[in-house]
């Protein structure tokens, strides 16, 4: 291990990797709590206009040109509805119907559209052992639906709503993903060109919510004003500059091991808690899973990837 080529394991990457994923691992349940007197599509507003002001604060002490042109705005544009918009007002949906634990389950099969339209749109490489690991990984979470449709309080038609809304969601944030892997997008500053998306995703937001809920809504309280700083700063505004930065050191290849370890953690969240209840078909799910995940990411020699480039986006995360 030298300087001049880092891994996963070198302390000064091993530690933002570590921090990053345990964050985005606790986003899902910290979005179950915003959930209740605010409508989810005003504490989307809420958290993206947060995470828009500390990014452009952030970009500004980096002494960063914050214009763009026109043609990156509009690009930017896109990007935060496909990512800040659609698919979180799709997640926060989601987490009305079924654990957080379930749905970050569910989001780590992000890798699947991701490739599959990478190769369309970007012709980059579909490989054997992707196709392999994604089909395990795919029959590994259908046994968790299958447990949770068994088993859910509200019913099996939330747990079917709830998955739907979620893979929604998986789609919007793959869009994002596979735009990220394009040469304007390379050409812009990472950090400037997310704060617009996510200041105008937030306006989107906004207009939407007012549209479909009325005028804003806002909880007083500590817990809901806490959950929207920890999701604005914390889970969204430091996360991505520290995530890109690990991709920068190690490739995406080795840093796309955060998507087979936030379910891990989101998992634990809620069972601690929401009371989740680990049948045995839902422990041999989430093993399975993981394995097909693991063997979808499994470090291949490094090239130009979409593939890695759109785990390194979660929500969230997501988160």
């Amino acid at each position: 291990m030298t300087d001049e080529q880092p891994t996963l394991l070198s302390p000064r990457v091993l530690l933002p990797f570590m921090l990053v994923t345990l964050i985005w691992g606790s986003t899902w349940i910290v979005i179950k709590g915003q959930l209740g007197v605010v409508p989810p599509s005003w504490s989307v507003t809420y958290r993206f206009a947060v995470a828009a002001a500390a990014m452009f604060a952030f970009a500004a002490i980096r002494g960063e040109r914050l214009r763009l042109e026109p043609r990156a705005l509009l690009f930017a544009a896109v990007l935060g509805i496909a990512q800040f918009a659609l698919n979180f007002n799709f997640v926060y949906r989601a987490e009305q119907h079924i654990t957080s634990g379930l749905v970050a389950v569910l989001f780590a099969l992000l890798i699947v559209p991701n490739t599959l339209m990478g190769r369309a749109f970007l012709k980059t490489p579909l490989e054997g052992r992707f196709l392999l690991g994604a089909g395990i990984a795919i029959a590994g979470v259908g046994l968790m639906i299958l447990h949770e449709y068994r088993a859910a309080a509200l019913g099996a038609g939330e747990v079917l709503i709830g998955t739907a809304l979620t893979l929604a969601g998986v789609i919007s944030a793959s869009i994002s993903n596979v735009m990220q892997g394009t040469a304007i997008a390379r050409a812009q500053s990472m950090v400037v060109m997310i704060a617009w998306a996510m200041l105008l995703a937030a306006i989107v937001d906004g207009c939407y919510a007012w549209i479909t809920t009325g005028p804003p809504v806002i909880e007083a309280t500590a817990a809901y004003l806490g959950g929207v700083l920890y999701l604005g700063v914390i889970a969204s505004a430091v996360t991505f500059p520290l995530y890109f930065n690990v991709i920068r050191a190690v490739g995406p290849g080795q840093a796309a091991w955060s998507s087979v370890l936030i379910p891990i953690i989101a998992m634990g969240f809620s069972t601690a808690f929401e009371d989740y209840r680990w049948a045995m078909l839902s422990v041999a799910g989430g093993v399975v899973a993981l394995i097909g995940l693991v063997i979808a990411v499994a470090r291949r020699p490094e090239r130009p990837s979409v593939s890695g480039n759109m785990v390194s986006l979660p929500v969230d995360s997501d988160g």
